[in-house]
């Protein structure tokens, strides 16, 4: 790897086309589990011109939405409610006036027979597939610094949009964070961008400004990049946003909802599905003990991978990478992450509480690095491991 580079992350805000679709099939996730811990979802969504459609499987409280438990209406609502607490009351695209479509049906029995434990038979994957999860020293919550800028200068806009109705400031946004390493360390910004959606009225050289206000705040001081290196809607105008202008599509922020590039993905989304999808849980468990790992002092940088089959409790690998940076051989790291954490899909659900609502608010600024609350969200971002992680290695 080399010691000095430039390296950059993008972040899309909660009114992106897309993270309108991951917001309400998180929704509709936390809707089931909240009527029961074991129900299964899938769910879908696309967005485009006023138009919400839903579509996939679900099993749980009427799975079949015969209108016992959750129904149709439930889960127009709650798309509705959603796209206002986003913030769109834009003609093209509005929480009152969109149609909303739903497509929902229940779980294939195939796919559920391999899942559900059996006899001696434990719970299954959901799905095959592999998953890496990230952490190292670069920012407070051991994630990549160019991913953290770029999520915390949409949040900051984000904030102030919400706090403030006569800001000019629309729900879709995008940032851009380039930063520049020097012997391996992030010193200092090459170039942002930010796009933001903005009032009619509103000037380009106040919408400069304001954007500004909140690059420096998030921004370390003295790593503004230069003044020509500084991009804020390029294009010079952006009132058309959201689904209006981009049809949207849920689980095509990937690179966005994990680390910016910094590390590798193992492709599967994470809003819209259930824990029993290791495409979700696994990732989650994976930056879990990469975080603690790092938390612990036992290395600079983790690299984790897991693997599963579908129907298969256990993991078919476990593959760690410490960059160079292991206080600790890589194979003595296996064996204690091994010891310490059930990377089955049950182990992981229940280590880590993942069987409740609590996906909604991960669906936009990323599903790492995040603060973990006392309502179970964010419970993979703990670093309630490190300790035995440390003591498995005595």
């Amino acid at each position: 790897m080399a010691n000095d580079y430039l390296f950059t992350s993008e972040s899309v805000s909660e009114g992106h086309p897309d993270k309108v679709c991951d917001r309400i099939s998180d929704e509709v996730v936390d809707l089931f589990l909240n009527a029961d811990p074991g129900a299964r979802v899938a769910c879908e969504t696309l967005t485009t011109t006023n138009r919400i459609v839903l579509a996939g499987e679900v099993r749980g409280p009427s799975h079949l939405m015969d209108g016992d438990g959750v129904d149709k209406d439930m889960i127009e609502k709650l798309a509705r409610a959603a796209v206002k607490d986003i913030g769109y009351e834009q003609d093209g695209f509005h929480h009152e006036t969109a149609e909303v479509e739903i497509y929902l049906h229940a779980q294939s029995k195939d796919i559920a027979q391999g899942v559900d434990a059996a006899g001696n038979k434990d719970e299954g994957a959901g799905d095959q597939g592999l998953m890496f999860g990230f952490a190292c020293r670069e920012t407070d919550v051991l994630m990549p610094a160019p991913i953290h800028f770029s999520h915390r200068i949409l949040k900051e806009l984000a904030d102030t949009r919400h706090a403030d109705a006569k800001s000019g400031l629309g729900p879709d946004s995008k940032s851009q964070v380039t930063l520049v390493y020097e012997n391996g360390v992030p010193v200092r910004a090459a170039s942002v961008v930010v796009s933001t959606q903005h009032d009619e009225h509103m000037e380009q050289e106040d919408i400069r400004e304001v954007v500004r206000a909140h690059v420096e705040k998030v921004l370390p001081a003295g790593w503004m990049p230069p003044e020509d290196e500084f991009y804020v809607n390029p294009t010079g105008r952006f009132v058309i946003g959201g689904p209006d202008g981009d049809a949207g599509l849920t689980g095509r922020k990937i690179i966005v909802d994990t680390y910016g590039g910094a590390a590798p993905h193992g492709g599967g989304a994470f809003s819209g599905k259930d824990p029993t999808k290791v495409d979700r849980s696994a990732a989650y468990a994976a930056r879990y003990v990469a975080k603690n790992v790092v938390a612990a002092g036992l290395a600079d940088r983790c690299i984790i991978q897991v693997a599963y089959a579908i129907g298969v409790s256990k993991p078919l690998s476990l593959y760690v990478n410490t960059e160079g940076t292991g206080k600790v051989g890589e194979d003595k790291l296996v064996k204690a992450i091994s010891e310490v954490m059930d990377l089955s899909p049950r182990g992981i659900r229940e280590k880590l509480d993942l069987a409740r609502g609590i996906y909604a608010p991960s669906a936009a600024y990323g599903h790492f690095g995040r603060t973990p609350t006392d309502e179970g969200h964010f419970s993979w971002e703990r670093t309630d491991l490190a300790e035995d992680l440390k003591a498995a290695l005595t």
